[in-house]
């Protein structure tokens, strides 16, 4: 039996990481074998070029401009050759029969690019455009569920301010802002499933967060199963 797809994705701060993390414990725990990465693969070739060359985590981007306003369709270009560069590696446990759970992935590359782009034609064209490229012309799977988890951005900035280190698109509000714009929009746009992680202006638990994530796999599970 082949393997499925399960995105978790959000703009920063929405604890994808740590929900990716508890997810694979707990779908091992219950005996679905399950395996998570992530994008950028920040210790490949590819993902030293997106987190160095391009963003400029540790020093500067190459691009005098700043990375915020390198052109989307060049930007869009470096995250999806990570995952064409890495995608073998997903496709080995994909064709064991794991669950992969993916922290970022396409999904992410359609809502940061399309963030950039403020008439609303230009920006769907976009979306069509990555979509063409990475599902299409490069063949990365499509994901099997895709679940958002939505911080509203003030929440977001406050949080991002205990970081030590933020590259320069975590350092623009307006650049936050617009990306949770456009996930909201693309969360609609493609069906994905939502997960509130804030009520009344606070995070809520990792754990009830992780319990609303589970309910969706768990409720998709005979669907995902027959395709």
């Amino acid at each position: 039996m082949k393997g499925k797809f399960i995105v978790l994705d959000g703009t920063d701060c929405s604890g994808k990481e740590t929900q990716s993390k508890l997810l694979e414990k707990k779908l091992n725990s219950l005996g679905i074998k399950s395996i998570r990465l992530s994008f950028p693969m920040y210790d490949t070739p590819t993902g030293k070029i997106v987190g160095e060359c391009y963003l400029g985590r540790n020093s500067n981007s190459f691009f005098e401009e700043g990375p915020i306003n390198v052109d989307p369709k060049i930007a869009c270009l470096y995250y999806a050759a990570d995952r064409k560069y890495n995608i073998d590696k997903i496709l080995k446990y994909y064709d064991e029969g794991y669950y992969i759970i993916l922290d970022r992935y396409t999904t992410s590359n359609l809502a940061q690019q399309g963030s950039k782009i403020s008439d609303p034609d230009e920006r769907f064209y976009m979306y069509e455009w990555i979509d063409r490229l990475e599902y299409w012309l490069l063949k990365i799977p499509k994901p099997d569920i895709t679940i958002y988890l939505h911080v509203p951005v003030d929440i977001t900035f406050e949080l991002l301010k205990i970081r030590d280190i933020l590259d320069n698109h975590e350092k623009n509000y307006d650049y936050l802002k617009k990306s949770e714009e456009a996930y909201i929009e693309l969360s609609e746009l493609y069906h994905w499933d939502r997960v509130e992680c804030t009520i009344d202006g606070k995070m809520r638990s990792i754990e009830d967060i992780n319990k609303d994530i589970l309910n969706i796999i768990n409720d998709k599970k005979e669907e995902i199963k027959n395709n």
